[in-house]
């Protein structure tokens, strides 16, 4: 009698088990939300997020808090999110920088970028542009690649750091236009504009949102943007592609990941207030401002992406023997 007592004090343990869980993914989420963010407050990728979080917020009934957790790269940031627990209640906001380029530039990374996290979907891409200072007698890319050629090793261009998406893109130009530029890195592409104004370097791919008031000011010159079409917030600037670097693209995504072997029906859940999130006409238009445009799609097409991603920039990072320091 005990026994078969027992048997069916597990069998009602279980079928409550079992009806509470579609209960608990019903009801997510039920409490806050805090969406990593791994580099500085009031940069890009912060002022991204926190756009995003607040309507999502709105949308689902609970905050979606911002927490930045900046250093080694977005490693400290990512790190934390790959360690949560898998139940979606943290989540990170992650770029090219930490999932793409940064396996390839640090191999010591505490997490695996494809195992450790579950992929909840792309949010956003921007693009940089191509700047050049007035002093260059260049207007546009096929004469700066000709100038190039006849100087070589006379040409210097600036960086937000060793391994940074800037300092990459800058090597795959250097790599398809076959010149010679030397690379001076800065911390931060912001402390290299005056040295780039006065002509002390030459070129640098900065973020269209902070290179475009320069070059409105007749500080600097724009020969391009590196994204596959013009960019919206200046639409007489020509691709790259098509000024002399025929299919040369080179933009940063933004994507939501979370743990590893999170529930499929929470995935699904915040992948679809992610994407409506970001086609809501007023985070639009803050993200407008910010030089990125929405992108959305499922977590495996994100996934896909960033694999793909991650192949091109690891096999540059491999040719041109690229290193963080």
């Amino acid at each position: 009698m005990k026994h078969w007592l027992r048997l069916v004090g597990t069998s009602l343990a279980a079928g409550l088990t079992l009806a509470a869980a579609p209960a608990l993914a019903d009801n997510f989420p039920s409490k806050p939300i805090r969406l990593i963010v791994p580099f500085p407050a009031s940069g890009a990728t912060d002022l991204l997020a926190r756009a995003i979080a607040q309507k999502v917020s709105t949308n689902i009934g609970q905050q979606v808090v911002v927490d930045n957790r900046p250093g080694a790269g977005g490693a400290i940031g990512a790190d934390m999110a790959a360690k949560a627990p898998a139940d979606g209640y943290t989540l990170v906001i992650a770029t090219t920088s930490t999932h793409s380029i940064g396996p390839y530039i640090n191999t010591r990374l505490p997490y695996n970028t494809e195992t450790d996290f579950t992929p909840i979907g792309q949010v956003a891409v921007a693009t940089n542009v191509l700047l050049v200072p007035n002093s260059l007698p260049v207007k546009n890319v096929k004469e700066l690649i000709d100038y190039a050629k006849k100087h070589p090793g006379e040409l210097n261009y600036a960086s937000s750091g060793n391994g940074t998406v800037v300092h990459l893109t800058a090597e795959a130009f250097k790599t398809q236009a076959g010149v010679f530029i030397t690379h001076i890195p800065y911390r931060g592409t912001a402390l290299s504009i005056p040295d780039l104004i006065s002509g002390k370097v030459q070129v640098l791919f900065d973020s269209i949102v902070s290179g475009l008031p320069h070059v409105k000011d007749g500080k600097l010159k724009a020969l391009a943007v590196t994204s596959a079409k013009r960019s919206p917030l200046a639409p007489e600037i020509p691709t790259a592609s098509e000024s002399g670097l025929p299919g040369f693209e080179s933009d940063t995504w933004f994507g939501i990941y979370g743990p590893k072997n999170m529930a499929p029906d929470v995935v699904a859940r915040l992948n679809a207030e992610f994407n409506k999130a970001i086609q809501a006409p007023d985070v639009k238009e803050r993200l407008g401002k910010l030089g990125a445009e929405p992108v959305g799609g499922t977590p495996a097409q994100f996934a896909a992406m960033v694999k793909k991603d991650s192949a091109r920039w690891g096999k540059l990072i491999k040719d041109r023997k690229i290193t963080a320091e």
